[in-house]
């Protein structure tokens, strides 16, 4: 029987802790009006407790986006590939990669076939102020979008961009950048629901993201062995799955996957995955996964990803059909 204990893994020494940047006030979309609505703001409260416990704040290392170091990492080296950069991002996408500590380092990139599913992006910080118009002429119809970090830190764009991406017609979600040796995963999960994370049946807002890849501080499992890694998992799975009657949509790439979780615990039977890889070919899934559910298959000029089906079966996805259901087509 597995243990409900959960070991909150060692903090890596010299880790710094994510300065807030702001109290948010969370907001959505009305699916009937696009008139935005706002959720009680909890994070003020939460990030100082969260500070006081965790050693205060730090600016310097405070956001990082999706992928950023699974491209230092890995780019298309480990994909079968060669990894292009450094490269400035001087395209519509708003922001620029390159340059700081928190922005993807390297651009990798891959191609999906043209009858793959429905096209889509993420976004954080690093982006800014969005061109919606732009990418939805694209051809894109979902986005992800960072909503937190560890326990501290909160994107001051997410407003914006969640909101913005809902009222251009796409489909959308958050995530949340996990800093495992931090604070255990129920606390993050909690912190992630509280600033964002929260999902809601109104056939618009996918699951939240848990974002699991390689340590910007430092020990890329961050300082946990196998186990210590999977119960951090589950109990963020768990604690996220309580509070929104949803499992969340695990983000990883196989490498990492395979370095840090191994086979120590499966969720190939709850959450869908999402998985990172830049090249052509999505490749070996880890973890047991028999099907991916969402690709990273570039991250230049900004992030890009397919949905593996058609855009019905996304809709079943962001209302609530069965997780763990094969999707493609």
């Amino acid at each position: 029987m597995r243990s409900t204990a959960r070991r909150v893994p060692p903090r890596i020494v010299g880790a710094s802790v994510v300065l807030a940047l702001g109290a948010l006030a969370i907001g959505s979309i009305s699916p009937a009006t696009g008139e935005q609505t706002r959720r009680p703001d909890h994070a003020p409260q939460a990030r100082a407790e969260a500070q006081a416990r965790h050693g205060g704040t730090h600016t310097q290392h405070s956001d990082h986006a999706m992928g950023s170091q699974i491209a230092i990492h890995e780019g298309r080296a480990n994909n079968q590939g060669k990894r292009r950069g450094p490269q400035r991002d001087t395209t519509r996408s708003g922001g620029s990669y390159g340059g700081s500590s928190g922005s993807p380092q390297f651009a990798a990139t891959g191609s999906p076939s043209q009858d793959s599913g429905v096209q889509g992006i993420d976004v954080s910080r690093w982006q800014g102020q969005v061109d919606w118009q732009y990418w939805w002429d694209k051809g894109k119809r979902f986005a992800f979008v960072k909503a937190t970090e560890g326990v501290t830190y909160v994107s001051p764009t997410y407003d914006e961009q969640y909101i913005g991406s809902a009222n251009i017609g796409m489909i959308r979600g958050a995530y949340h950048f996990a800093l495992p040796d931090v604070s255990s995963g129920g606390e993050q999960a909690n912190y992630f629901v509280d600033n964002g994370g929260d999902w809601r049946g109104d056939g618009i807002t996918l699951p939240g993201v848990v974002d699991l890849e390689y340590n910007p501080y430092g020990d890329a499992c961050y300082g946990t062995t196998q186990p210590e890694m999977a119960d951090w998992i589950r109990d963020f799975s768990d604690t996220y799955k309580a509070r929104t009657r949803r499992y969340p949509i695990i983000y990883t790439s196989y490498h990492w996957w395979e370095q840090c979780v191994g086979t120590a615990d499966s969720f190939a039977g709850t959450s869908p995955l999402w998985i990172a890889r830049y090249n052509d070919t999505v490749g070996e899934l880890p973890g047991g996964w028999r099907y991916y559910t969402f690709w990273q298959y570039s991250n230049d000029p900004i992030d890009q990803n397919t949905f593996n089906g058609d855009m019905a079966r996304l809709k079943t996805l962001a209302a609530g059909g069965p997780e763990h259901r094969r999707w493609e087509r």
